[in-house]
């Protein structure tokens, strides 16, 4: 505004030297006064729109970064169901002594020792409940529950 300013006092120096007529001078100061009151109006207009959208737009960016916290915390939450939060560790719960421990996760092993009654502990992977129905296999060590008298 203070460029503004100066270039306003320079008009009007500039008029009152070449208008020699005083009732002229008047004249063309007030006319332009009142035309650079309409300008400063639509200025002001302008001025406060500009200020209402970006009051708008703050408004508008907090509420997307609260939908985002949100959003975020819901995808923590998924993660935190779908990984454990230890990494990829496995509960096991001891057939024979009911003894509770955990592992890592390893495709690869097939049985396990249980760490309290030293029974040997089949690790089946594919989770396949059906499979357990079926009996046992024949394949664990010291299997109590077997019915091996009754192949004999």
């Amino acid at each position: 505004m203070g460029k503004l300013k100066n270039e306003y006092k320079s008009f009007l120096d500039d008029i009152e030297k070449n208008i020699k007529d005083k009732q002229d001078l008047e004249y063309v100061k007030e006319r332009f006064a009142s035309f650079l009151e309409i300008v400063l109006d639509q200025i002001d207009s302008i001025m406060d729109y500009k200020k209402d959208e970006i009051t708008q737009l703050e408004n508008t960016q907090q509420e997307l970064s609260t939908k985002i916290s949100q959003m975020q915390q819901v995808i923590d939450n998924i993660e935190k169901d779908i990984y454990v939060e230890d990494g990829f560790d496995f509960e096991i719960v001891c057939p024979y002594c009911n003894y509770e421990f955990i592992i890592d996760i390893d495709e690869d092993k097939k049985e396990i020792e249980c760490p309290e009654c030293q029974n040997i502990i089949e690790l089946d992977w594919t989770g396949d409940v059906d499979g357990e129905e079926q009996g046992c296999s024949g394949n664990c060590h010291g299997c109590h529950d077997c019915d091996e008298d009754d192949d004999m």
